[in-house]
């Protein structure tokens, strides 16, 4: 069995340009394969990991896939807004353990803003229940003070103590910017992959501060300056939506039913888990047809591989016959051509898997940076061996066609003279 192991090498050697050349498009298939498969994996653990820790998510009466968006996610906006007195009220149920306030609407070069106060550096959690810290500063403590996500201040190469301008709504204009109230820059948020990175934290007070002289998204006439707040106190009229950590995991129920009939105005209160497995749900095909994809490049390239066999085996015709006349029998011949495609599979399965570990050091930061989505370098996967040993058997199965053909007529076919 060894003598023909090293006769299949010595043949693929002699054959070197055509089996390059199949072990180059085997490895292709299996970095497209792993790669949509590390990606599709990695984005819904991402995905499911964005909060963590959080019982219920309360916004106006709406559908909770949108809650969960504008809340989360900072995609797109709330229907209504929280009266500050409601919020106040549900805050302080027996249910509640703590309670994170926020206030959307603003931006900054195309970040949102977020509205909050020193709850969400106690509280807000994210992957599995990892708390916020800070890589440089502090939480914001005065009026006019900005904590950065990690990716604004990198993406903006902002350091600490640099003054920023928000801008009133989402985009980000000359005329609609609270330029005379600048924010200094007291702390830069550790990256956690999630929106987070996205972000630029404001207190509540500072969201009512910059507004003072603005109607309906609009400047009107002068706007006070940061000395004639000095010694102001505010308090926000409304907020966006609010996350609630509960005393109990069993009051989760009976606070939902409280607050989506709350009489005072309508509001909704949704459970994240429950709306993050939904929006995963409507995602759902184009994650399948990535795999699909990938699937149908594995099968091209071991169609490939095929192709590549039963040519040489048309080639090899003479090389066959004079392997019958010193002895070899059907079944050795069967053997070495079933031997050259699994080692055109395995090599190629070798191949495709480091050059996808080659692909992901380089791209990890990129994609990370633009997509906001990491994607980790680790060890393969139960599961993703398994693919890996599913291509491995389907090789050998495509080497079985062409040494089936040899086994039958390698003797007799190589023997005659064709014109």
């Amino acid at each position: 069995m060894s003598a023909i192991l090293r006769l299949a090498w010595q043949s693929l050697a002699n054959r070197k340009t055509t089996a390059l050349l199949t072990l180059l498009t085997v490895a292709i298939s299996v970095t497209l394969l792993l790669g949509v498969e590390r990606v599709r994996t990695q984005a819904k653990a991402s995905f499911a990991n964005t909060i963590s820790g959080t019982d219920l998510i309360v916004g106006s009466r709406s559908g909770q896939v949108n809650l969960l968006l504008y809340s989360v996610f900072r995609i797109g906006n709330a229907t209504n807004n929280i009266d500050w007195q409601s919020y106040q009220e549900i805050s302080q149920h027996r249910a509640v353990k703590w309670a994170i306030p926020i206030s959307l609407g603003d931006s900054h070069r195309g970040f949102r803003v977020i509205g909050t106060d020193q709850t969400y550096f106690e509280h807000y959690q994210y992957g599995n229940k990892q708390p916020l810290s800070l890589s440089k500063g502090r939480p914001f403590s005065n009026l006019f003070e900005t904590v950065l996500g990690a990716e604004v201040a990198k993406k903006l190469n902002y350091q600490l103590d640099d003054d920023i301008v928000i801008a009133h709504g989402i985009s980000d204009k000359a005329f609609n910017r609270h330029d005379n109230l600048p924010f200094k820059i007291v702390g830069i948020l550790a990256p956690t992959g999630t929106p987070v990175d996205r972000s630029v934290h404001v207190s509540l007070a500072a969201i009512e501060a910059i507004h003072v002289g603005w109607e309906s998204g609009a400047r009107l006439g002068n706007t006070p300056d940061a000395i004639n707040f000095a010694n102001h106190q505010f308090e926000p009229q409304q907020i966006t939506a609010a996350i609630l950590g509960l005393q109990s995991k069993i009051q989760t129920f009976a606070l939902q039913r409280y607050i989506n009939t709350y009489k005072k105005e309508p509001l909704s209160a949704i459970m994240p888990g429950i709306a993050l497995h939904e929006l995963w749900g409507m995602m759902s095909v184009a994650e399948q047809a990535l795999l699909v994809v990938s699937v149908f490049v594995v099968v091209s390239g071991l169609l490939g591989m095929l192709t590549s066999l039963l040519t040489s085996l048309n080639e090899r015709r003479r090389e066959m016959a004079i392997l019958r006349a010193m002895g070899a029998r059907p079944g050795h011949i069967f053997f070495l051509l079933v031997s050259e495609a699994t080692v055109l599979t395995t090599v190629g399965i070798v191949i495709g898997t480091v050059l996808l570990f080659c692909i992901l050091l380089v791209l990890q930061p990129l994609i990370q940076q633009q997509f906001g989505l990491y994607i980790a370098i680790t060890a393969l996967t139960s599961h993703e061996l398994s693919l890996l040993g599913l291509i491995q058997i389907a090789g050998i199965l495509v080497g079985s066609i062409p040494a089936v053909r040899a086994y039958r007529h390698s003797l007799a076919d190589g023997m005659t003279i064709r014109i």
